[in-house]
């Protein structure tokens, strides 16, 4: 026997109520859920006590996430870890934890009421919710500021190996972050390049997070402070992951063109982004491009959209390489 049509009515409105499945993942993941079922199942009551809840409510909370595979109850009314839940977990090897937490905080969730909003003018979301860019709000709010990083450096966790795997570095010369946040993609980079030297440049409240001195008292690296739209560094490679999408196409022309003056002979630019395909399949770049809509006055590109923007900062994109994951690497050279 064959499965009903879908209803499209039905899927609709089940999509409309879809913020009820990031809230439920917050809600597990500030209450510990997944800590606390590392051992074994537990019963709602059990666990409740444990975490501190409402046994009746926190078994509607976890009944309600098991539809997405994110903990699974048995026959006996127990819940047990899956995949999916065990990445909530703090100490987990691939832990998302501080990513859904950041993600799913009030400031970064409250502006999506105001999307539509954005649409209509041409401005982000979180402009008109808070009445200041994205940038300044965090500039003022150390705590929130904090959460963001954090969110972030996990968040960038799960793509860097694909990244290092995916592009070959070169063996020697000076590789250059830019906007490196704590700089858990250069760690490893220059663990995997030993003749490299690497330099983090981010703002000093950034840097003060850095994670380099993993590599112990190596002289291979250093923590620049400083202003991308002011200069860069000089170096052999100028490394930007995650960078570009945050700004409008002006203010990374301007990005670019301080990296192309910072090149030494024979330099590259590598871009690391979510580059859109065509067409209408599902792309984990196009949800990120609606976080921008929201959030920024950036957005994720295409290709062709990458060409024209290293072209009008006095570059060329010489090839667009596939990662194993959702992000490609954009990489340019100076233009004759």
């Amino acid at each position: 026997m064959t499965n009903p049509p879908a209803d499209p009515a039905e899927e609709v409105l089940a999509e409309a109520m879809g913020h009820l499945y990031p809230a439920a993942l917050r809600a597990a993941a500030l209450l510990g859920v997944a800590e606390q079922l590392a051992d074994g199942p537990r019963d709602p009551a059990d666990l409740a006590g444990a975490v501190g809840a409402n046994a009746p409510y926190l078994r509607r909370l976890l009944r309600f996430l098991a539809t997405r595979g994110v903990f699974r109850e048995d026959e006996n009314g127990r819940f047990h870890l899956t995949p999916r839940a065990d990445v909530l977990r703090a100490d987990a090897p691939r832990t998302v934890k501080p990513s859904v937490l950041a993600i799913t905080s009030e400031f970064i969730w409250l502006p999506t009421t105001h999307v539509v909003e954005a649409v209509r003018h041409g401005r982000p979301a979180f402009d008109r919710r808070f009445g200041h860019p994205f940038f300044d709000h965090l500039a003022a709010h150390p705590a929130e500021a904090a959460l963001f990083n954090e969110g972030m450096a996990n968040f960038s966790a799960t793509e860097d190996e694909r990244i290092t795997a995916a592009y070959d570095f070169p063996g020697s010369g000076v590789v250059v972050d830019v906007g490196g946040g704590y700089g858990a993609l250069l760690l490893g980079v220059l663990r995997a390049r030993p003749g490299l030297r690497g330099v983090l440049f981010d703002q000093e409240a950034v840097l003060a997070g850095h994670v380099l001195g993993r590599l112990g008292e190596d002289d291979r690296w250093e923590v620049v402070a400083g202003d991308f739209f002011e200069s860069v560094p000089e170096g052999d490679l100028h490394l930007l992951k995650n960078v570009l999408h945050d700004w409008s196409d002006e203010q990374c022309v301007r990005v670019l063109g301080n990296c192309r003056r910072a090149l030494r002979p024979g330099g590259r630019v590598l871009a690391v982004e979510a580059v859109i395909p065509p067409g209408n399949d599902p792309h984990f770049g196009k949800l990120l491009d609606m976080s921008m809509l929201v959030l920024l006055t950036g957005h994720e590109r295409t290709e062709p959209e990458f060409r024209e923007l290293f072209d009008r900062a006095g570059l060329r994109v010489t090839r667009v390489v596939p990662t194993a994951g959702a992000l490609s690497l954009v990489e340019a050279e100076v233009a004759d």
